[in-house]
Parts: structure tokens; sequence; C-alpha cells
């Protein structure tokens, strides 16, 4: 597929303190993205955020800035996102998941669903 065109872009929010075997789950997601091979994948802190907890974290009460919310999000075919989602399950079983198609109008090195730098 070229650089541009549809796409299905995966939202997963997490705690940034939520963790895979003693490691930041947010850092996991990106790494099996990676390993993947998907287009791309970016961590975003937010700086207030609340959850099924229902306790809201935020960055201006000292005592709660320690598990800020976190999306990653993940952009690809739809394909793609698709078949890299069951690699959540066991990873971040908490988290929202939201997937929504979008439109790709500029490219990075690499294509949607080509393998990374052969774009």
């Amino acid at each position: 597929m070229s650089p541009t065109g549809r796409a299905l872009r995966a939202t997963i929010l997490l705690g940034e303190n939520d963790t895979w075997h003693h490691r930041p789950a947010f850092a996991e997601i990106v790494h099996r993205a990676h390993a993947a091979g998907l287009a791309g994948a970016s961590v975003f802190r937010g700086i207030e955020g609340f959850g099924a907890s229902g306790v809201i974290h935020t960055n201006r009460l000292l005592s709660l800035a320690e598990d800020l919310p976190v999306a990653v999000v993940i952009v690809d075919t739809e394909e793609r996102v698709r078949a890299f989602l069951p690699q959540l399950d066991d990873l971040v079983p908490q988290a929202l998941i939201t997937l929504d198609a979008c439109e790709v109008v500029r490219g990075g090195r690499s294509g949607l669903g080509d393998e990374r730098g052969t774009a």
C-alpha cells in the first residue's frame, strides 16, 4: 500500500504505572508494534484524566501525579492493526482500546502495510 490512504488508528488508554513483567506496559506495546512491523506507534502522556476506577489523576496535585493517563496510538492498515490487537489481550486487559478509521495524507519513511524501511 502507498504511504498515504485509508488506515486504522488504534488508541490504547491506560495508566503510566501499568506494568507488564516489571516494565511499563506502554513501552511493551510500542516494542510489540515495532516487532510486528506496524507503520508507527506513539505514546502520549496526559495531564489529567480518570478511568474505570473513577479516581481523577492529575499533574496539578503532587500526591496524585504518579499515575497519569497514557495513550498509545498506532496507525497502519486495518488488516495489520486488527491482526495486532490480540497481542494486547494479556498485556493490558484493563485498558480501553478504541479503533477509528482515518486517512493518512502524508506518510513517513515507510508506508502503511510495508515492512519498515522498504518504502
